[in-house]
């Protein structure tokens, strides 16, 4: 997550001192009530997950090879790509 991109709207906001001095109860706020946001000098700086989402969220982001090559989109626009010219000098004239 960067700066502009805002967070969940539910999602509390820690201070990083905050979250150091009471990382225990952060953590069990993750777990409870979803993602916890951290702020570094009041900028979102980092998103606490439980681990179930994070790897949910994971794989939605990679899909596995079996689901790409099952996609009924195509995966190029090109089927073949395209023949790029010879790079070759021409003959040296014999004498």
């Amino acid at each position: 997550m960067n700066p502009t991109t805002p967070a969940r709207k539910d999602a509390k906001r820690w201070p990083v001192q905050d979250a150091k001095a009471r990382f225990s109860e952060l953590l069990e706020a993750s777990l409870r009530e979803g993602p916890q946001v951290v702020t570094k000098r009041g900028v979102e700086a980092a998103v606490l997950v439980p681990v179930d989402e994070w790897r949910r969220l994971q794989g939605a982001a990679r899909p596995t090879l079996k689901d790409l090559l099952l996609a009924a989109s195509p995966r190029s626009n090109e089927m073949v790509a395209p023949r790029r010219r010879l790079l070759r000098r021409p003959p040296e004239p014999l004498e």
